[in-house]
């Protein structure tokens, strides 16, 4: 009887390696929450074609922020502010079973879906701009990950060498702050 070695997460190929045809070309696609310093604070690695909306909850998931002394780490933000991508219902669901506060602007598509149906299409969500002018930590924690070369280039041919990679950057973050 012979040992057969574990297929990384995704059954192996290119699916399973983070990589996958966008309008870039074959590419991965990095997704992240922030903190409002622009720290990562958790990273998942998918295919280039993969939705944004797919990994919502897997990101919030992982975040894990040590308390100072004893206590579980933390993995619940106080607040969150996301783009249009994660406006549907289930991340909103999501967030108000956990309690999460959020900034997310409704799309035009459902707002005019919404006002189409009169009185039974509800109320619009809340939306408080103060707080959406923030949003850009997560932009501005993608532009300091790529400033590793090899998170902005990816010449890692296998998908769990990309994401230690892009974990090693984020340390690095971390340690200059």
């Amino acid at each position: 009887m012979v040992a057969e070695p574990a297929r990384p997460p995704g059954g192996g190929g290119p699916g399973g390696e983070g990589l996958g045809r966008s309008r870039g070309g074959f590419t991965s696609k990095l997704h992240l929450s922030a903190d409002g310093r622009c720290r990562p604070l958790s990273l998942i690695v998918t295919p280039g074609q993969r939705a944004d909306c797919t990994q919502f909850k897997p990101v919030l998931e992982k975040i894990r922020v040590p308390r100072m002394g004893l206590g579980r780490p933390r993995n619940k933000p106080d607040s969150l502010a996301a783009d249009k991508a994660y406006s549907n219902g289930p991340c909103r669901e999501y967030l108000r079973c956990r309690g999460i506060r959020h900034t997310i602007p409704e799309k035009t598509d459902s707002q005019a879906a919404r006002l189409r149906k009169g009185s039974h299409g509800g109320r619009p969500p809340g939306f408080d701009q103060e707080r959406y002018k923030k949003r850009n930590t997560v932009e501005r924690a993608i532009n300091k990950l790529k400033h590793a070369r090899a998170v902005a280039t990816r010449y890692d041919k296998r998908g769990y060498v990309f994401l230690g990679t892009a974990t090693a950057a984020a340390l690095v973050i971390w340690l200059r702050v």
